[in-house]
Parts: structure tokens; sequence; C-alpha cells
């Protein structure tokens, strides 16, 4: 069986973090499967979902490390194209990736203690963001 679910919510941008666990284990529990896997997927190009301890020292090394991975202020092609600033964010998101495969068991994310699932947003704006759930198994 499949089953699929959404979670939509404004971000800030700017590599905001959200924690995204909760909404997942909630979509997972009413589906009503026991045991399976869980889709969370990124509709849209300058979004990633990823796992991480969620908390504020990590949260600012993944700020940190994002930028020397695609640093804001360098050149980027896709800026002098479409001039929305934006080019690191793509390359960013990119890099994480735009979805994440957890499994279940009895019902419940087979996660560990310290993690947690986030989307990260990193684009240079404020942005309306759709989640997609998709679970499947018996």
């Amino acid at each position: 069986m499949i089953v699929t679910e959404h979670v939509d919510f404004q971000t800030n941008g700017n590599a905001e973090m959200k924690d995204l666990t909760a909404k997942v284990a909630a979509a997972v529990e009413r589906s009503e499967l026991r045991a399976g896997v869980a889709v969370v997927f990124v509709s849209g190009a300058t979004g990633a979902v990823t796992t991480i301890e969620y908390e504020p020292g990590l949260a600012e090394d993944m700020l940190g490390a994002l930028e020397r991975i695609a640093p804001r202020e360098i050149e980027y092609a896709h800026n002098r194209r479409w001039g929305d600033g934006n080019g690191h964010s793509h390359i960013r998101a990119s890099v994480i990736g735009p979805s994440l495969t957890v499994p279940f068991s009895d019902g419940k994310l087979m996660l560990g203690t310290w993690q947690q699932i986030v989307f990260l947003d990193m684009d240079n704006m404020p942005r309306y963001r759709r989640i997609v759930v998709q679970i499947m198994g018996e």
C-alpha cells in the first residue's frame, strides 16, 4: 500500500533549518501501516532534506559547512543569467539532496536517538514550501 501526505509551511530562507520529525512520524502513524519506508521529498530546487542532531550548535555548524561548500559571495553563472542571487542556493540544495528514505517498523520511524529529519531552506528569501511524504509498506 502507498499513502501520500504533504507538509506545508513558510520559511525565512538563508539555510533556515526546520525539524520535520514529528510531522513525518505523525504521517506514518496516520497511514496505519506497520512496516515499510517513508520517503520525504522536497518539491523545489532550493530546498533539501537530511538527518542531523537538531540542536543550535550543529545548526550553526551546518551553516558554516554550507558556506565553505558553496559560498554566497562568489560569482555563479546562474546569477549572471537570472539575476536572482541564489546560485549558491541551488548548489547547496543539490549537494544535500531533495529526498530521504526512512524505514519504519511497528508504525514507528527507525531513527537513532539523536537523529531528526530536517528541511533546509537554501534560498535567499522566504518561501512557501511543500514537502511530500510518501509512505510505502504493509
